[in-house]
């Protein structure tokens, strides 16, 4: 079972976040992802498959090819993860704007 921190590990790379970034576009051969970056088809394909292991992108078969997309419980996975970052940031700055003297009180 793949986690938060394998997609986090595998976007670690700015290859592969291009290509994760592609995908979001939507379902892409790896053809026409290599076609759109300055790396070959078979880098292309290994970045595909550590994006894969890492729970972030699908593929299937459509013809004679394969067709990647994002997979969407792993990017959910990262986004809770990230979410609760986001959720806390919020909940402090809350806690800090409440803490601040109001115009009025200053009067």
């Amino acid at each position: 079972m793949t986690t938060y921190q394998d997609g986090l590990a595998a976007l670690g790379d700015p290859t592969r976040r291009a290509i994760f970034e592609l995908l979001a576009e939507g379902p892409t051969p790896v053809g026409e992802l290599a076609a759109r970056l300055p790396v070959s088809r078979p880098a292309v394909s290994q970045h595909l498959k550590v994006l894969k292991v890492a729970g972030l992108v699908l593929d299937r078969a459509a013809g004679t090819r394969r067709v990647y997309q994002l997979d969407p419980e792993g990017v959910a996975a990262m986004r809770s993860y990230l979410d609760r970052f986001w959720d806390q940031a919020l909940a402090d700055f809350k806690a800090y704007a409440e803490q601040l003297p109001h115009e009025e009180d200053e009067s």
